[in-house]
């Protein structure tokens, strides 16, 4: 185990030391080769600009539509929300009249208890 673990760790440092290594400097072009680099240039310049404003209107498309979706996030909840609170009064209501319907139902026995005292 540990000659595995020294072989992986020796492995490591050769990396290391392979990827800090300088590459080789390329050959540098004659000067008439200058001019038509500066001319290149320009319409790379010009791409690179595009490729900017395409990244930027595409960033600021993204932020717009994550901003759409949690306002959409937001009205759900939202709705959500409001339909627990009418279905809590709704059963606040139905328990309610199940009161007033019992307390007529027992005023109701009261009262014909009432008339057969009466009548006896």
């Amino acid at each position: 185990m540990s000659k595995i673990l020294a072989a992986l760790i020796a492995g490591l440092f050769s990396a290391a030391v392979f990827a800090q290594a300088t590459p080789a400097t390329p050959a540098t072009p004659a000067a008439p080769a200058a001019k038509a680099e500066v001319k290149a240039a320009a319409p790379a310049a010009k791409a690179e600009v595009k490729a900017e404003a395409k990244k930027d209107e595409k960033a600021a498309a993204k932020t717009e539509a994550k901003k759409e979706d949690k306002a959409a996030k937001a009205d759900k909840k939202e709705d959500k929300a409001a339909a627990k609170a009418d279905k809590k009064t709704a059963k606040a209501d139905k328990k309610a009249d199940k009161k007033v319907a019992k307390a007529k139902k027992s005023d109701a026995k009261k009262v014909d208890a009432k008339k057969e005292e009466k009548k006896s």
